[in-house]
């Protein structure tokens, strides 16, 4: 089985301050030419990558063009082949989905024009201290080691009528009046984001017995986020990992890869490589609505990985529920047999832990139920 994101024992939680040397500036149209990686990049032994063990996963893809267009015939097929899936490891990959392929071809154009600017003008979105939106470059402001080689650019996103233009006014306000244009595709792909995980969440409450309608209007409303990844080559991939191995502290993730792989997910105690499949997204649980299943559906354990030659590019949206809805399962999948596990909590709580009081990994939920659970004692 995957290596659930629960365990006996309680993990630490550590200071996110990590008053150590000031790590270096990480740019990645510079660093990807640097032979000598700062030690700040480089990984613990036991979590290096080891190119030659990874082996691809045989990974179940979803056809969902009946489901999308209102045809029952293969329904029950998929809402079997997700039950498998999440119970085991929380991943899985979905085709004929929807999704415009121009929206997505024009989303992969602009993350690659947003990463190609010089780092004082990506620097306009900086990240604030505490927030959980804006440009980071490998989390420098952050941690002081096990830093990943990665730039990232976070984007708020909020279903309700009153935000109908959130994306693209904050990328608009940020970056300037010229970069008017990027915020409205990304506007529309978190809108055909949005559309699509609700839809995947009818199935979800369907493969876990629950009705079809209840995760679905659960996440009707919901506070989600955008993230561009840029993975720069490394010279030297061995030392290194573009995110280290964490469960995701969110609901849903969808996924979109360019056609350079680096996906890892763990599954049967080892590491298995996630090839991308064109026309494709993937798609794995994450804690909080591993919490919602009452454990029954697995957060998924991965990570990524970078190698020498070329970048690796993804798109990444995270489904959340609204900031106050309380997370708590239904009452479909609680009885006697199987009882509660998790406390219930609201999302922007968890989302607090993650940003100021742990770095997230395959145990955050272990430590974010001790946490909520030593507060209300």
């Amino acid at each position: 089985m995957a290596t659930s994101c629960i365990n006996n024992n309680s993990p630490s939680l550590f200071s996110l301050k990590e008053d150590q040397q000031s790590p270096p500036v990480f740019d990645g149209l510079v660093i990807q030419h640097e032979t000598n990686i700062p030690q700040h990049f480089i990984w613990p032994d036991h979590e290096k990558p080891d190119f030659g063990k990874s082996k691809e996963l045989e990974v179940p893809i979803l056809e969902l063009g009946d489901f999308l267009s209102g045809r029952s015939s293969s329904v029950k097929e998929v809402s079997s082949l997700i039950n498998k899936a999440c119970e085991k490891h929380g991943f899985f990959l979905v085709a004929n989905h929807g999704v415009d392929e121009t929206l997505i071809s024009e989303a992969h154009e602009c993350l690659d024009l947003f990463f190609k600017l010089s780092l004082s003008k990506k620097q306009r979105a900086q990240r604030r201290v505490g927030e959980s939106y804006g440009y980071t470059s490998s989390f420098t402001g952050r941690f002081s080691s096990k830093l990943p080689w990665k730039e990232t650019l976070s984007l708020k996103f909020l279903s309700d009528e009153n935000s109908s233009h959130i994306v693209k006014d904050y990328i608009k306000n940020t970056m300037g009046e010229e970069f008017e244009r990027i915020g409205k595709v990304y506007q529309d792909y978190c809108n055909a984001m949005n559309r699509l995980s609700l839809r995947i969440m009818e199935l979800l409450g369907m493969s876990l017995g629950v009705s079809r309608a209840y995760f679905k209007d659960y996440y009707e409303d919901n506070d989600s986020i955008m993230r561009l990844n840029y993975y720069p080559p490394c010279q030297k991939p061995e030392l290194t990992l573009g995110t280290g191995p964490h469960c995701d502290p969110t609901s849903l993730t969808i996924l979109h890869q360019d056609n350079i792989k680096g996906l890892e997910v763990f599954v049967d105690n080892e590491w298995h490589l996630v090839a991308p499949v064109p026309n494709t997204f993937v798609v794995n649980i994450g804690d909080t609505f591993m919490v919602l299943t009452n454990g029954r559906y697995k957060s998924c354990l991965h990570r990524a990985v970078v190698n020498n030659t070329c970048p690796r590019k993804s798109l990444a949206f995270f489904l959340n529920p609204k900031a106050d809805k309380v997370v708590s399962p239904p009452e479909e999948l609680v009885n006697q047999n199987n009882p509660r596990i998790y406390p219930d909590f609201t999302w922007p709580t968890l989302l607090e832990f993650t940003q100021n009081h742990y770095r997230s990994d395959m145990n955050t939920l272990q430590a974010f139920s001790n946490w909520v659970q030593q507060k209300t004692n």
